[in-house]
């Protein structure tokens, strides 16, 4: 689970399956707890929906702050980039 701000959609594409899929990308800012002190997180997460997801995040626009849930993954077989493949988003 992750809370970001969304700040880059490509829209609603369809796979050669008929799958809808969404890739975006959320900007992350929070305060952790690292060593016993308080650091400021800031990073800019790739993420994509297929399915129902995907549906769900179409809907949303640039600015606005969710709460996305799902796992991590690499990108391909050969780029080991981490993507967060949604299952749920929701606003916040």
């Amino acid at each position: 689970m992750i809370e970001g701000e969304v700040i880059e959609s490509e829209g609603l594409r369809y796979t050669p399956a008929g799958l809808a899929r969404v890739a975006f990308k959320l900007r992350h800012t929070s305060m952790q707890q690292e060593a016993g002190m308080q650091r400021q997180v800031q990073c800019v997460v790739p993420a994509l929906a297929l399915g129902e997801a995907a549906q769900q995040v179409s809907r949303l626009q640039p600015g606005q702050t969710v709460r996305a849930e799902g796992f991590l993954a690499q990108r391909s077989l050969k780029i080991a980039q981490l993507v967060l493949h949604i299952d749920n988003v929701t606003l916040r």
